[in-house]
């Protein structure tokens, strides 16, 4: 079973998480900690591409790499690269409420005249492009996605601690996803 763990206070970070840059994320965050002032990036963040989401960290303190539905799958060449060369040691991984990428083919026939009316595409290129790559990005449930792409980093970099992560896109606060 999986839930969402608020935080509140500094009590409700996870033990694990704690007096870690995921422990300060959250903090920052939800808790309004002051900034501290960092030379090099603590942790590598990787979040949904949308709009509504903007965090508040202090400037050097993590890697940030945006992506539909937080996906990193296309992307581990720069999240071995914050690993590998930035030295992190810690991935907050942050999903968020009323994700675009969740249900996408409620979205095709947006997609398909967006691209015609934007990008001058005809409808059957569009639609072929739609058809091909969606399921790519289609992630089902965000929650049950950040655990499963947790997971998935986890076993690629055993060494590393990745917490998975939920947004509300209307109080700007940050939970932390358990499996129980």
């Amino acid at each position: 079973m999986t839930h969402l763990i608020e935080v509140n206070s500094q009590e409700d970070i996870l033990p694990n998480y704690r007096q870690t840059p995921i422990g300060l994320l959250l903090e920052y965050q939800n808790l309004n900690r002051r900034f501290t002032h960092y030379q090099s990036p603590k942790l590598l963040i990787g979040m949904c591409m949308d709009n509504r989401k903007n965090l508040w960290i202090p400037d050097n303190f993590a890697f940030v790499i945006r992506s539909g539905g937080a996906n990193l799958f296309y992307h581990e060449f720069q999240v071995s690269y914050a690993i590998g060369v930035g030295g992190v040691q810690h991935i907050a991984l942050i999903g968020h409420t009323h994700c675009e990428m969740v249900q996408l083919d409620n979205r095709k026939e947006k997609f398909i005249q967006g691209m015609i009316k934007n990008a001058g595409w005809k409808e059957d290129t569009a639609q072929m492009h739609f058809e091909n790559l969606s399921p790519f990005f289609e992630i089902g449930n965000a929650v049950d996605f950040l655990v499963a792409e947790a997971k998935r980093l986890r076993r690629r970099y055993p060494k590393v601690t990745i917490a998975p992560l939920f947004f509300d896109t209307e109080s700007s606060k940050l939970s932390q996803i358990v499996v129980e």
